[in-house]
């Protein structure tokens, strides 16, 4: 009988697949002196798809959580909190627990890489010397997991990369920042819909 609870509490803790649900997350840090910098453009899309649900982030464990239900699929939308260099902890923890597979992964981040407001959906790839992937591929084990990289420029003279990129947006940016994180919501939601493929044929191209 005990042999028989434990089984039966086992299967109620285990969350099963679901190839309709989608871990989107958006990278950043926490804490109000990061909240409008560069660094933390992911956590802006993420949080602007929740709005336009009505949707709430809620603060659980090694991240704050919310989800949103669209077109059939539901997208479980992560902020991590363990800062940048360590987000590939929630972003692992986060998978087992919802049962999510690699391929149905989207991580949102900055790219110095890019002109400011440029968008690029990449199926994997390096870190390219960002920390945030950096860390999730090592918990991962590889870069084959799917990003959306948004461009914040290189506007910065030598040394000063750091200031940059956990600088406040310019005011000129700051207007265009609406446009740019529509544009990636739009991104979002069609990688669940029609695919990695067909979304980036049909939006890598702003």
């Amino acid at each position: 009988m005990i042999f028989d609870f434990i089984k039966k509490l086992f299967k109620k803790t285990v969350v099963e697949k679901d190839t309709m649900k989608y871990l989107i997350v958006g990278l950043g840090n926490i804490g109000a002196e990061y909240e409008n910098t560069r660094h933390n453009i992911g956590f802006l899309v993420v949080e602007q798809l929740a709005k336009a649900y009505e949707m709430r982030f809620k603060t659980e464990t090694l991240g704050s959580v919310a989800r949103v239900k669209y077109k059939s699929r539901t997208f479980v939308l992560l902020k991590p909190s363990t800062y940048m260099n360590l987000s590939g902890k929630a972003v692992r923890y986060w998978m087992q627990k919802e049962n999510i597979d690699k391929e149905n992964i989207l991580v949102i981040l900055d790219d110095l890489a890019l002109p400011f407001g440029k968008q690029r959906l990449r199926p994997n790839g390096s870190a390219g010397g960002h920390n945030g992937l950096k860390s999730i591929e090592s918990l991962l084990g590889d870069g084959d997991y799917a990003r959306l990289r948004i461009g914040i420029g290189s506007d910065f003279a030598k040394g000063q990369q750091a200031d940059y990129v956990l600088g406040d947006w310019t005011t000129e940016e700051k207007e265009q920042l609406p446009e740019i994180i529509a544009y990636a919501n739009e991104v979002v939601k069609a990688f669940g819909v029609i695919g990695l493929q067909l979304t980036m044929t049909q939006y890598n191209k702003k």
